[in-house]
């Protein structure tokens, strides 16, 4: 058999990943601030790209009226002119001869200190409890030990690992060490330094309340038992009657159970909506959120250089020039196909806006994809990290995305909704006898939703809601 080489043309479609696709399919998981960001940085890094600055003629109207539209100059205004000069040289010597005479001396706005120069950061617990350290006296290493520990120490107070990992990591004898938690745990905020939760309220107990016998054992003698409520066995083998016991977990209600809680270094995170619904009338309207996001445009002067620039400096123009326009291509085609999605959303989930969490309907990400004619991952891509403003509240666009759960009657409702409707049950039950996952299953059951006792339990943990007996309460 024999064998040649043939030269053969085949035609195939192949997906490249071009840089400019690959930064088209970025800007679709950006959210509104992030897009500001990078937009901002691409008007420092690319000359070409220019903030378009629109003045409206309502504008100039209002800013002639307020005094701050730029004057025409009167040619017949000439003897005006000269009353409404003013001599510089008396101005800067009556400011000269104010200040040296230490006059009262007016400072406008400029003179004022900037926002940054006026910000102060809050002591840190670490500071707080080095701060206390500073004035103990102890030998070197229960000093040493004392550092180690308030450097292991997590955001809620308590000591992260083991003394004697400390002791192997810092080459510290175990007796220093412990010394060192002592002074530790002596200071202040008291249960700071605590291993675990039930050392960390036996600390403030010893020290707020150290005269009370029966607090002391609960929390030293029987924590589990607390924790599960189980007062009647405490009862009993503390020898004391019910009530008794009753009084002392009200006083451990009142202490802390996150010493470090008035340290935390944690902000508040304010969500900024990318897109917002309105209701006007009986019509929805759709508005991108934009502010902040400058609207770029390519400048006309590196246009005009294009014409009689050198070779070197003419590809470097093309070069910028093409990338600013695959950037503004990019946005304009980002913001439309969030658009879209927003009013196949509006359309989908119209029950939603009208009447509330309970009407939203099971959707998922092909229902919008085949609206708008769309792959599922790119409308993946839209909702990811993004927000939107509704009449009821800022959800994220993921949150109109769930399963469904059918009902007796054969209509499916959205997974949200249960969710919701159980959360509205747990808050409606009596906390002294709450209900158990098998009773929720048998409320929604009258309610036409049948569900097993297994998704209650599931639903009830991504609620954050705790079981029926550690809900329960006494008093």
């Amino acid at each position: 058999m024999a064998f040649e080489l043939k030269q053969q043309l085949a035609l195939k479609q192949q997906l490249v990943m071009t840089p400019q696709l690959q930064q088209a399919i970025k800007l679709l998981q950006l959210n509104h601030l992030e897009l500001a960001d990078l937009v901002s940085q691409e008007m420092v890094e690319n000359p070409v790209l220019e903030e378009e600055v629109e003045q409206r003629n309502d504008d100039v109207t209002e800013a002639a009226q307020q005094g701050d539209a730029p004057q025409v100059e009167d040619p017949n205004a000439e003897g005006k002119k000269e009353q409404t000069d003013i001599d510089w040289e008396k101005y800067l010597e009556a400011q000269s001869s104010g200040s040296s005479s230490g006059g009262d001396i007016v400072r406008g706005p400029d003179d004022l200190p900037t926002y940054d120069q006026t910000l102060t950061r809050g002591e840190s617990m670490a500071e707080h409890l080095l701060w206390q350290l500073h004035m103990e006296v102890a030998e070197h290493d229960v000093m040493r030990a004392c550092g180690a520990i308030v450097g292991n120490l997590d955001d809620k107070g308590f000591l992260q690992g083991t003394l004697e990992e400390l002791c192997e990591q810092q080459g510290i004898p175990l007796e220093a060490a412990e010394e060192g938690l002592a002074v530790v745990q002596s200071l202040d905020p008291l249960g700071i330094g605590a291993r675990n939760l039930g050392e960390c309220l036996l600390i403030q107990a010893r020290a707020l309340h150290a005269d009370d016998r029966i607090l002391i054992a609960v929390l030293r003698d029987h924590f589990n038992s607390f924790l599960k409520s189980d007062y009647k066995t405490i009862a009993r083998s503390l020898g004391v009657s019910f009530q008794r016991v009753i009084d002392s977990v009200k006083v451990i209600a009142r202490l802390e159970t996150r010493p470090g809680r008035a340290f935390t270094d944690e902000e508040a995170r304010y969500i900024t909506p990318d897109i917002y619904i309105v209701k006007s009338g009986d019509e929805y309207i759709i508005q991108l959120n934009e502010e902040g996001v400058p609207k770029l445009r390519v400048s006309t002067y590196y246009r005009n250089v294009l014409s009689g620039a050198a070779k070197g400096d003419k590809e470097y123009i093309q070069e910028k020039l093409r990338s600013a326009q695959w950037l503004i291509r990019s946005i304009y085609q980002r913001q439309r196909t969030i658009y879209k999605v927003a009013e196949s959303i509006l359309k989908q989930q119209k029950a939603f806006f009208d009447e509330g969490i309970s009407k939203l309907k099971p959707m998922i990400l092909r229902d919008i994809a085949e609206d708008i004619e769309m792959h599922e991952s790119t409308v993946s891509r839209v909702t990811t990290n993004k927000y939107i403003h509704t009449p009821h509240g800022i959800f994220s666009l993921k949150f109109f995305f769930n399963s469904g759960i059918q009902r007796g009657d054969g209509e499916d409702v959205a997974s949200e909704m249960v969710k919701q409707r159980i959360k509205a049950i747990v808050d409606e039950e009596n906390p002294r006898k709450p209900l158990s996952d098998q009773k929720i299953v048998t409320l929604l059951a009258g309610e036409n939703i049948q569900i097993a006792r297994r998704t209650v339990a599931k639903y009830r943990d991504m609620l954050h809601i705790p079981s029926s007996s550690q809900r329960k309460r006494l008093f």
